[in-house]
């Protein structure tokens, strides 16, 4: 029996005022003040690592009860990381989590360095491998609609990959050619060099597949999951999360984003389309 660690990952920043979600205030073209805007990403963030705990919890009880029936089996430890920067903000990141605890999990504080996103994102990454784990799979905090389903099949395809010999990759893309969750394993030959920091418009999902192609890296691929950064991405997840809600009743593995969903009734916020009075051009065809 072999003993294996692996990690979820959320990189964030402290939500602060003016420094989080500002496409969605006044200012740049949404409808919200820095303090509203601030507020529903604090409460996102809560919504997507409570459901991040929820998959990792289901994980380990599997482990744990593979174990049981065969002890000859790999025990694995899940745990849970936030990385922010720079290092003064880890205070404040606690304080956030703190302010509404305690919370299902360990939560491990890093702060990652670095000139570009890129470099943030290998920091934080290497720290987390330095420390002896297998595999990091990597959510936004700005995604409540974040499946559980598609952390728990992250991890489960990586050990796939691994037990073949081949380390491989995961990722979900977002709605506009980037990522919203993304995997590799410690001796995964990829970084993240390049993909969201180049100067010649390459979006960031293609730079991965670039990458994994180039070092015949098998990948593994989640259905997109659409972050939120504009008032029609946050228009889409409202909807989304009151048909999650619905749903939820049947189908019990969803998680639903309730915190995010109270703000927005807090907030009177109400989705509406144009009217649609186009016929439909069957009739010419049906006569």
């Amino acid at each position: 029996m072999a003993e294996k660690k692996q990690a979820l990952l959320v990189f964030s920043k402290p939500p602060i005022p003016g420094m989080v979600k500002t496409r969605l205030t006044v200012k740049h073209g949404g409808f919200l003040t820095d303090e509203q805007a601030a507020e529903f990403f604090r409460r996102s963030l809560y919504d997507v690592c409570e459901a991040s705990m929820h998959a990792l919890i289901e994980l380990q009880r599997a482990n744990d009860a593979l174990v049981e029936a065969d002890p000859t089996a790999d025990k694995i430890t899940y745990d849970f990381f936030v990385s922010t920067t720079p290092a003064k903000n880890v205070e404040l990141m606690k304080e956030t989590f703190d302010a509404i605890g305690p919370w299902p999990m360990e939560i491990h504080y890093l702060t990652d360095a670095g000139a570009t996103f890129d470099d943030h994102f290998d920091d934080a990454f290497k720290q987390i491998f330095d420390l002896g784990y297998e595999h990091i799979v990597s959510v936004g905090g700005d995604i409540p609609t974040m499946p559980k389903s598609h952390i728990t099949q992250a991890f489960q395809w990586l050990d796939y990959f691994q037990s073949l010999g081949t380390p491989g990759f995961v990722q979900a893309p977002c709605q506009e050619c980037g990522t919203s969750l993304v995997g590799f394993s410690y001796n995964t030959p990829i970084n993240h060099q390049g993909v969201y920091y180049n100067l010649d418009g390459k979006p960031a999902l293609d730079a991965y597949m670039e990458k994994t192609e180039a070092a015949n890296i098998p990948t593994a691929y989640f259905s997109p999951v659409a972050d939120i950064d504009e008032k029609t991405d946050l228009a889409h997840a409202i909807s989304c999360m009151n048909a999650i809600k619905q749903a939820a009743k049947y189908q019990n593995e969803l998680f639903v984003p309730q915190r995010v969903l109270d703000w927005v009734n807090i907030m009177g916020i109400r989705v509406s389309t144009p009217p649609n009075d186009e016929h439909d051009p069957r009739q010419y065809i049906d006569e």
